[in-house]
């Protein structure tokens, strides 16, 4: 069995897949045994065979391409199933490694039974210091703000712009560097893969809590994550992130919070004429039936 086995999703971005995956190999310690799953979600053909061409060759390193795209959730189980190794990390393919995380987190977790998933401390593009962690988004969060959180019960809230030098426990860790205990995450069932895109961690995050396990921030470990590279910026994705993040609510925190939580979003969205765009999500009684996830075509490669 290997020590970790490292999943990254593809998706019309090769460039960062590629460098992401040889910061892995460059910066991890050769005495641990790592095996490396790639995923291409069904990136355009010429995309795909671009990262066949670039990917380095190495018996440690498979790829796999579904027939559709399956989104985070769905992408990440499915390269799930190869994987051989006491401990899970998904990757962003826009996710960097600085150092040698995953000896850091395999270290940390063989210590700490009741943590069930970690993550590393971000950095932007231009190694400025990035949040790692949130917040549960109900209606405190919404009116008050993470600051009115972080002042009124500073154990619970932790401040997301701090600087630890220390782990700490935390609500939810950053999807970009989600470092799995193998055990935790068969416990959950997974990712929900009813979830296309957004608010995973939130959700697997709250399931790991119910089980007793925690989520940790373990600053040590550091990653360069580029922001958004494979997914972009755009109406269609605002209304997906909208769609999951109702799902999530409806399912972990109840039928009235999730109500309660729609007739706030309605109002608010009301006042901003720019985002009335959102509102047909909002009043949907099941607006996962809008989600990208059911309008997926299936594209076939024939291969000799």
């Amino acid at each position: 069995m290997n020590d970790v086995a490292v999943i990254l999703i593809n998706y019309n971005s090769t460039k960062y897949t590629v460098e992401a995956v040889k910061t892995v190999l460059s910066k991890t310690s050769e005495i641990l045994k790592v095996q490396i799953i790639v995923v291409d979600n069904n990136s355009e053909i010429a995309e795909y065979q671009l990262l066949k061409e670039k990917l380095p060759k190495q018996s440690n390193i498979t790829l796999h391409r579904s027939i559709i795209n399956t989104g985070f959730g769905g992408g990440n189980m499915y390269g799930a199933q190869f994987a051989n190794a006491k401990y899970l990390l998904f990757l962003n393919n826009d996710a960097m490694l600085l150092n040698d995380c995953l000896s850091l987190l395999k270290t940390y977790m063989d210590a700490n039974q009741n943590v069930g998933v970690c993550t590393a401390q971000n950095y932007d593009e231009h190694n400025n210091f990035a949040p790692s962690f949130d917040h549960n988004k109900g209606l405190r969060r919404f009116i008050f703000g993470r600051s009115f959180l972080e002042k009124s019960n500073s154990k619970r809230y932790q401040k997301r712009k701090k600087n630890y030098t220390e782990p700490i426990a935390v609500d939810w860790v950053n999807g970009a560097f989600l470092f799995f205990r193998i055990a935790a995450f068969e416990a959950i069932g997974g990712f929900d893969t009813n979830i296309f895109l957004y608010w995973e961690e939130m959700d697997v995050c709250h399931r790991l809590r119910k089980l007793g396990f925690e989520s940790h921030l373990v600053p040590s470990a550091k990653i360069l994550h580029y922001q958004g590279v494979s997914i972009g910026v755009s109406k269609r994705i605002n209304k997906e992130s909208y769609i999951s993040y109702l799902y999530v609510i409806r399912k972990n925190f109840g039928y009235a919070k999730y109500q309660v939580t729609r007739l706030y979003l309605t109002l608010a969205l009301l006042l901003k004429p720019k985002k009335w765009y959102l509102l047909p999500i909002v009043l949907k009684s099941d607006a996962l039936a809008l989600s990208l996830k059911q309008q997926q075509k299936i594209r076939y490669i024939y291969e000799d």
